[in-house]
């Protein structure tokens, strides 16, 4: 047994380690300069009360992306040196973010110790590789994101720290070999357990859903699917969980191998980068002739989700509707009924239409996932999403992708029990468009201006704010602007999204500029904190449409009247420079 001391070294505050909704994120150049992962960490040890510190069980890991490694054992080191007792690893260093929370829930080592929180290295869907991003945040005992409170300590912390801790004499641990090792520090034992990244994650999802039924469908010969990881950490979950389990061949699995710049790709499921997968579905520029039944895509630590049926696109808002509207007959986990259900404040409110129908309770929280975790700790809430393609349940506090493929599996598994041996097989786009025929369609878009220079983006939404003063005056600017072209109804309301969490009571505000039309309609102004460097502005535009003959439109066209409006309302043009988004989803 190796034996450690504990080294003080000096360092003083860095600048701008300021957590945003999802941990600290900023470029591998920014993390590997002197003290700078350091100090972060010191400050979250120091942010956490002593009981949650020594003596304590970690969980370390991420989604593998480069100085992953790196980091882990710097961790490690001031995991000693700071008194927690033992250190868990998956093997690789690999855990997706769900599995993370999973794990921290639910595995029990082998001497009956439980997780007490975890270092999660992740920058989500940003791309990874050394002159990309990286990410750290940590998560609480339940599973989720660290809380504000416990998040604006540690900055607080960062702008103080004189000093930080690590383990002199722990040598790096081989994070690819299963196993414990063992050391001996001041604190007495130290232990670091390297274990397989999926069997406590695939036990929980086995728990939750039928797999038998779901290995009925992928296996039918009238079903066909394709799964793309964009070589992120869903990577070491996919031949376990669709492969083995499930029965899907390997040929059904894209980018199914993790690495650390994503295969030089951006990891983030959408139409714009998912670009092999959308290609495979009958949809883009240079669709396939014959696309599979159904086809999904992962973001770099797998929280997120891309639903597509044949030459079809589902909504993140409409995925999570057409869950909620589906669980209780599909997914044995929720076969005694939902306790009620959330969505984030841009996400479109077709989750509202279904929870209104369903007698549910509905909650409207804020960006980011910490919001709905105090819901389902208190029961109010089972399933919720956010129409940036997270969607989750509470069986964990972190959105999931693997779980969300699962969900549309079961769901299309019961629409279809009846039809695999010979019957027509009800689609994606069939169960899409019967939903829209019970209860409306919300058509949706989101454009994003991604690196807009932080002193435009923020001239954007003080204009924004400023116009909210006078609803005569915006319906003034409004006709003005629409004369002779397709009429907008009226504004009836502006804000500022403000938030007020029902279990601790705590105010959450300036989360979102609103513009709410007299049918329903919305335009959401947002600046994301999930970026690494400059500022992203995202523009949400959402159209309800109750009449069952007109839910068929192309989206874009049916948007096109609003959209003028909001681009022409927020100037964004003049005051960013630019004359289109980044991304359209």
């Amino acid at each position: 047994m190796a034996n450690f001391t504990v080294n003080r070294v000096e360092s003083p505050p860095i600048e701008g380690q300021k957590p945003g909704t999802s941990g600290l994120r900023k470029k591998v150049k920014v993390f590997t300069q002197p003290h700078y992962l350091h100090n972060f960490v010191q400050a979250t040890f120091n942010a956490l009360s002593l009981e949650k510190v020594k003596g304590s069980t970690l969980v370390v890991s991420g989604d593998g992306r480069y100085y992953s490694k790196d980091a882990i054992q710097i961790i490690i080191k001031m995991s000693a040196a700071n008194g927690v007792r033992r250190v868990w690893v998956g093997q690789n260093g690999l855990l997706s973010t769900p599995a993370v929370s999973a794990v921290v829930r639910e595995r029990v080592g082998a001497d009956g110790s439980k997780a007490n929180g975890a270092f999660i290295l992740t920058a989500s869907h940003n791309p990874g590789g050394p002159n990309e991003d990286f990410g750290i945040k940590y998560n609480m005992g339940n599973g989720g994101p660290a809380p504000e409170g416990i998040t604006d300590k540690i900055f607080e912390n960062t702008k103080t720290i004189k000093e930080y801790f690590i383990a002199e004499g722990l040598p790096d641990v081989d994070i690819s070999a299963i196993g414990v090792s063992n050391f001996s520090g001041p604190d007495g034992q130290f232990d670091v357990d390297v274990f397989d990244s999926a069997s406590d994650y695939v036990k929980l999802l086995k728990s939750i859903f039928d797999f038998q039924s779901i290995k009925k469908l992928i296996t039918s010969p009238q079903f066909s699917f394709c799964y793309d990881a964009l070589h992120g950490v869903a990577g070491a979950y996919a031949k376990r969980i669709f492969v083995e389990e499930l029965g899907a061949s390997e040929s059904s699995l894209l980018n199914c191998v993790p690495k650390e710049d994503f295969g030089g790709g951006h990891p983030d499921p959408n139409l714009t980068y998912a670009k092999e997968l959308v290609a495979r579905m009958g949809l883009g520029n240079n669709p396939d002739s014959n696309p599979p039944e159904f086809g999904a895509a992962a973001d770099g630590d797998a929280d997120r989700n891309m639903i597509l049926g044949k030459r079809f696109f589902v909504t993140p808002s409409d995925s999570v509707a057409i869950i909620a509207a589906n669980a209780v007959q599909a997914i044995p986990y929720f076969s005694s009924g939902l306790k009620g259900v959330a969505r984030s404040m841009p996400t479109s409110a077709a989750l509202d239409v279904v929870a209104k129908s369903l007698n549910l309770k509905l909650f409207e929280v804020p960006t980011g996932w910490k919001f709905f975790g105090n819901l389902m700790d208190a029961g109010l809430c089972s399933i919720c999403g956010e129409e940036s393609f997270g969607t989750g349940s509470d069986h964990i506090r972190e959105k999931d992708g693997i779980w969300a493929v699962l969900a549309w599996l079961s769901i299309i598994a019961h629409k279809n029990k009846d039809n695999l041996n010979g019957g027509n097989l009800v689609t994606v786009e069939d169960i899409v468009k019967q939903h829209w025929a019970t209860f409306g369609r919300h058509y949706y878009t989101r454009y994003d201006y991604e690196n807009v220079d932080a002193r435009a983006a923020k001239d954007v939404m003080d204009h924004l704010i400023d116009m909210q003063s006078s609803i005569m005056d915006i319906n003034t600017t409004i006709k003005g602007m629409r004369s002779g072209m397709v009429d907008v109804v009226d504004v009836v309301g502006a804000d500022e999204f403000e938030y007020k969490d029902p279990v601790d009571g705590s105010i959450s505000k300036n989360q979102g500029i609103r513009y709410l039309f007299e049918d329903g309609s919305r335009l959401v102004f947002r600046l994301s904190g999930t970026g690494s460097e400059g500022a992203t502005i995202r523009l949400y535009i959402e159209q309800y449409e109750k009449d069952s003959s007109k839910t068929g439109r192309d989206s874009q066209e049916a948007l096109a009247p609003l959209v003028d409006v909001a681009l022409k309302l927020s100037k964004m043009l003049e005051f960013t420079g630019r004359s289109a988004p980044t991304v359209i989803t």
